[in-house]
């Protein structure tokens, strides 16, 4: 095992990402263990299509200001120090508010399974009387 060299940062494919997303490996999923972490900063506006985790998914926010939800449930923002929970299967998506930057660490155990795009209609768009946490 020993000290690994840091990889390239690798921009996020469009697949996957509405907008720029750089991502930076930190452990890779190997046949020794399924858990995957990267830590993954968004542009403003930039966010992911909806996509579920096999195992589920934990997000660290460690700068900036983003958004999240699970299909069926309100968005929820997210700031600095945050731990995001999304349940094995869940589909969901989540990536940087409107006017922010937004990196993340992100903790699975299995592969994903990508979905469509997030329209902009549905990011950031609360429905009326729906108050972001914070106020936004």
């Amino acid at each position: 095992m020993g000290l690994q060299a840091k990889k390239p940062t690798t921009k996020g494919p469009a697949d996957w990402f509405t907008g720029d997303v750089w991502i930076d490996s930190i452990v890779e999923a190997d046949d020794q263990s399924p858990v995957n972490v990267v830590a993954v900063r968004f542009a403003p506006g930039t966010r992911t299509a909806w996509h579920s985790h096999q195992g589920g998914q934990t997000l660290y926010v460690t700068e900036g200001r983003g958004l999240a939800q699970s299909r069926g449930e309100s968005i929820v923002e997210l700031r600095p120090g945050d731990v995001h929970l999304t349940a094995d299967g869940q589909a969901h998506w989540h990536g940087a508010a409107h006017d922010h930057f937004m990196t993340h660490i992100s903790i699975t155990h299995g592969p994903a399974t990508w979905g469509d795009h997030v329209a902009d209609a549905e990011y950031g768009q609360p429905t009326q009387g729906d108050v972001l946490p914070g106020g936004s």
